[in-house]
């Protein structure tokens, strides 16, 4: 009788099994990492709304805050406005980064003396966990389960 080169049924049914586990282990390990990653990302966007937020209040003081895409441009941006800024690049000024949504408005008044910013996750508990909140104070807050506000615990 020749003996056959190769691998038994059993060994490759074990072998498969193996792989089987590390994925199911490896898996929620790295949609955990994302979600991570997307929160990181939407602090550091609200941060960098709230730095655009100041340096347009001072640009055009008689306009004083505003709202989310008028701090942005058409890209290549050749020339600031009012209603074109060119403060924030062309992603986050249309409201929608790294698997959360941002939505920045003005105060009523003229000039606004006031904005807020919302930051959240556009698919909660895929994207991201925490929804995020800032104003003019440039305090972060967050909230867990919906919407955070000036109320909530800071970062």
């Amino acid at each position: 009788m020749k003996k056959q080169k190769g691998f038994s049924l059993i060994e490759l049914l074990i072998v498969v099994a193996i792989i089987l586990i590390i994925a199911a282990i490896a898996i929620p390990n790295l949609l955990r990492s994302r979600m991570a990653a997307n929160e990181a990302s939407a602090v550091g966007s609200l941060r960098t709304i709230n730095t655009a937020e100041v340096t347009y209040s001072t640009t055009y003081p008689s306009i004083g805050f505003a709202a989310l895409t008028s701090l942005g441009g058409a890209a290549p941006c050749t020339s600031a406005t009012s209603t074109a800024s060119c403060l924030l690049d062309n992603v986050l000024s249309a409201g929608v980064k790294s698997g959360y949504t941002f939505v920045t408005t003005a105060g009523a008044t003229s000039p606004a003396v006031t904005y807020v910013s919302n930051a959240s996750p556009s698919v909660p508990g895929q994207s991201g966990t925490r929804y995020f909140f800032s104003d003019q104070s440039g305090v972060i807050r967050y909230n867990g389960t919906a919407a955070a506000s000036a109320s909530d615990a800071a970062l």
